[in-house]
C-alpha cells in the first residue's frame, strides 16, 4: 500500500510539472473484459492527478458497428483505447495505434455462469463440459472474442456445433442473470459482476482461450502525457490487486 501511494503522488506531481496535463480529460473507450478492474481503479487515478475520463464501451472485435476498432474506423474521437489484444491489432493495422504505447494490462480465462442459486454442474474435462453443453436448453455467448472461439473452434472441436445451433444466444452471460439462458460463457471477468448468476467454473485448461486484454494511446491524441500516466497507472504493480479481484490475472510490466 505505501508503493501505491509513492506511485500515485509521483502521478499527481507529473500533473503539476507537465503543461497540459492538469485537468486534462481524456477519452477512453474500453470493453468488457477489463471494464471492472478500471472502474475500481479509475477513482483513485483521477483524484490523484486532477486528470478525469470521459469513459465509453464498444466490444474488442467484431462486424458490429459499436466494436473499438469500427468506431476508431468511423471517426471516435479517443485518447485511450483498452480491450483484447487482437482488436488492438486490427486499429494498428488502421495505422492508429501511436507507436511504442501499447501495453498488456491482464490476461482472462473463460468460465461459466449459471443462474444464481442454480446447481454448479462439473465441467472440469473435456467429457463433462460437453454434456452439460448438450443437455442445456440455451447456451448464452458474447458476440466478442471469446464467444467467437466458442462457436467458430470449440464447439466444432467437440463436435457439438449441429447440436448448439439452434439453441446458442450471442446476447452474453448476462442473458443467464435475466433468466433468458441456462447458462452462459464468457471471460470470468466479465461473469462476475453480472447481478442474478453465478460463476460455476472455468473450462478445462486444454481447451481454454485466454485473452490478454491491452491499452494504447491513438494517433492523434492531444492528451498523450495525461494518457501515458494512466497506462502506466493500470499496468502498474499496485494495481494488480484489482485486476485479480475482477478475475484476472494482471501482466504487470
Amino acid at each position: 500500500m505505501y508503493k501505491f501511494r509513492i506511485l500515485l503522488i509521483s502521478f499527481a506531481l507529473a500533473a503539476t510539472l507537465v503543461p497540459g496535463v492538469a485537468c486534462a480529460q481524456l477519452k477512453v473507450i474500453i470493453s468488457g473484459g477489463f471494464s471492472a478492474a478500471y472502474q475500481e481503479l479509475l477513482p483513485e487515478f483521477e483524484r490523484t492527478t486532477g486528470i478525469t475520463a470521459e469513459t465509453t464501451r464498444g466490444g474488442s472485435v467484431g462486424s458490429n458497428p459499436r466494436t473499438i476498432p469500427n468506431q476508431i474506423r468511423s471517426g471516435v474521437e479517443a485518447d485511450v483505447v483498452i480491450l483484447a489484444r487482437q482488436g488492438l491489432e486490427e486499429i494498428r493495422e488502421q495505422g492508429r495505434i501511436l507507436a511504442g504505447t501499447d501495453v498488456d494490462l491482464a490476461r482472462s480465462i473463460i468460465g461459466m455462469a449459471v443462474q444464481a442459486g442454480a446447481a454448479k454442474p462439473d465441467i472440469s474435462t473435456p467429457e463433462a463440459l460437453t454434456a452439460v453443453l448438450l443437455q442445456a436448453e440455451s447456451v448464452a455467448v458474447s458476440s466478442s472474442t471469446s464467444g467467437r472461439y466458442l462457436t467458430e473452434e470449440l464447439f466444432p472441436r467437440l463436435g457439438i456445433t449441429a447440436a448448439m445451433a439452434g439453441k446458442t444466444l450471442t446476447t452474453g452471460a448476462i442473458a443467464v442473470g435475466r433468466g433468458e439462458a441456462e447458462i452462459g460463457f464468457q471471460q470470468v471477468s466479465e461473469i462476475l459482476p453480472i447481478e442474478g448468476a453465478d460463476l460455476a467454473g472455468t473450462i478445462p485448461e486444454e481447451l481454454q482461450f485466454e485473452t490478454t486484454y491491452s491499452a494504447a494511446i491513438i494517433t492523434g491524441s492531444a492528451q498523450y502525457e495525461s494518457a501515458k500516466q494512466l497506462i502506466e497507472f493500470l499496468s502498474s504493480s499496485e494495481a494488480a490487486a484489482a485486476i485479480s479481484k475482477s478475475g484476472m490475472e494482471p501482466v504487470n510490466r
